[in-house]
């Protein structure tokens, strides 16, 4: 019999474990509040019908089920696979090999925290479709570091102590970067606030209080106002309340994700631990690490903040709280933690990196491709004036306006455009609204595509596709000469480039 049968033996002889039995008040509280609406809606239509049972009904069926849900869960740590099983009328069974499990992720809300459970989910580095997810809720929480220490280690091998002994988990280390209070200032220049803002007027016309609220005073009185005091004063007066409102949202929202948040550096692994009432704990591999994005977007530049994430084999880009490094802060703060994760690299990566430009053709398709469809627009304009059509002063000063932003969008997004090629690194910067800088590892990039359309092979430029299997999957270079792509390509993948080179 082989090791792999003899441990197969072994696991199938293991007992299967339950969750902890406070899951009985964890479950039925967090259903509960998932159907909230629905509960008050049957509740108004068991008041119109003098039936007063249909909200209570549904919730008995609710707290059962939610009930039943820990009588058929159960799951199994074995020396080759961990599973989970589940359903309360279909059965499932969930099994993961240990050699893929990639990320090992803790999270909390304030019941569990009360309760002193946690919520432990195992990632593959694959998307997991519905029902796939591998979720143990809840464990208690002083299980979870020795069973996420064990689950990791299995992945990576022990951890060495400083005397070369080894370390099955490391729960101390070095505190690489800390919250600040004062970071909260960067939240508003973002477009949470506005989307929390949306979401919570969605909600309110799906179920139907939308309409009531059109219906009601408030938006008469608000009317009445608009004609008292001119449509330009009312708007500006309505713009500015809701820059004020999506601005505490994304305050609250930002301290409520954020707080607390720390980074350490445990050796093999960093841990990242954040949020106020919900707290969320990733392990961050080191093995697994391939980079940094630096994320700067045009609003959160212009007050010198930026958001830090790593690029990992396994993990999504598309989970951007499992590769958090550091969430909206000081610019400065975010180039001293990218230094600190990459080491040299990171250095490599600052802001004194040198970018190497792309050329005339690459700035002319900047400024072509910004100001080209506004110049449409005002000669449409033209043309309808032209032919007697009446055009309002305002609409040509709304042209010129656009135009000159046009001209200033095309201006940051060749300034912020560039590579930089570095021993065993690539550097790669692109965009102006939604600026970000990949640091990649040359050892993660399986693969290279030179891309042009029909106005790039007219511009002589082209885009070069680093494939990878770490973060998003691909980090591009955007409008690089076409004679110096595959240069590049080499001097990042030896060899790489050869045959292009010969034939050329």
């Amino acid at each position: 019999m082989t090791d792999q049968e003899q441990l197969l033996a072994v696991e199938e002889e293991q007992p299967w474990l339950r969750l902890d039995k406070r899951m009985l008040l964890v479950h039925p509280v967090n259903e509960g509040i998932k159907i909230l609406p629905v509960l008050l809606i049957s509740f108004f239509v068991g008041s119109q019908s003098g039936n007063h049972f249909w909200s209570l009904g549904l919730l008995a069926v609710v707290v059962v089920f939610a009930i039943l849900r820990w009588f058929t869960t159960s799951y199994r740590i074995g020396p080759v696979h961990v599973q989970l099983r589940s359903g309360v009328l279909q059965k499932k069974v969930l099994s993961i090999p240990r050699t893929r499990i990639r990320s090992v992720d803790v999270e909390a809300n304030v019941l569990h925290r009360m309760l002193g459970l946690s919520i432990l989910r195992i990632g593959t580095g694959q998307q997991a479709g519905k029902g796939e997810a591998f979720e143990l809720n809840a464990l208690d929480t002083s299980l979870v570091p020795t069973l996420r220490g064990d689950l990791l280690q299995r992945v990576s091998g022990p951890t060495q102590a400083t005397d070369g002994t080894p370390s099955a988990a490391v729960d101390s280390g070095v505190e690489i970067a800390h919250w600040q209070l004062s970071w909260v200032r960067f939240a508003p220049f973002s477009i949470t606030g506005i989307v929390t803002i949306a979401a919570a007027v969605g909600v309110l016309f799906q179920y139907g209080l939308g309409q009531a609220l059109a219906e009601s005073s408030l938006v008469s009185n608000s009317i009445d106002s608009a004609e008292q005091l001119g449509i330009a004063v009312f708007v500006a007066v309505a713009l500015m309340a809701l820059l004020v409102v999506s601005s505490v949202f994304a305050c609250v929202r930002y301290l409520l994700n954020y707080a607390n948040l720390t980074v350490t550096d445990q050796g093999r692994t960093m841990h990242v631990s954040h949020g106020l009432l919900r707290t969320r704990q990733s392990t961050l591999d080191r093995k697994r690490l391939r980079g940094t994005s630096l994320s700067e977007p045009l609003l959160l530049r212009a007050v010198g903040g930026a958001r830090l994430d790593a690029i990992m084999t396994g993990v999504s880009a598309e989970k951007k709280e499992s590769s958090l490094l550091l969430p909206q802060a000081p610019r400065a703060e975010a180039l001293r933690m990218m230094t600190t994760v990459l080491g040299d690299a990171g250095l490599h990566g600052g802001s004194d990196l040198p970018l190497l430009r792309h050329g005339p053709a690459a700035r002319r398709r900047r400024y072509t491709r910004a100001a080209v469809p506004v110049l449409v627009l005002g000669a449409g304009l033209g043309i309808a004036e032209y032919l007697g059509a009446p055009v309002p002063i305002l609409a040509w000063i709304a042209i010129a306006v656009l135009f000159v932003a046009a001209v200033g969008l095309a201006h940051d997004r060749f300034r912020g455009l560039g590579h930089a090629v570095l021993p065993g690194w690539l550097v790669t910067q692109h965009g102006s609204l939604d600026r970000t800088r990949h640091s990649l590892e040359a050892a993660g990039i399986i693969g290279w595509t030179v891309r042009q359309t029909f106005f790039q092979r007219r511009a002589g430029v082209a885009t070069i596709v680093a494939a990878t299997p770490a973060g998003v999957g691909h980090y591009e270079v955007i409008d690089i000469p076409i004679e110096n792509a595959w240069a590049m390509i080499d001097a990042v993948t030896p060899g790489a480039g050869d045959v292009w080179l010969q034939r050329h």
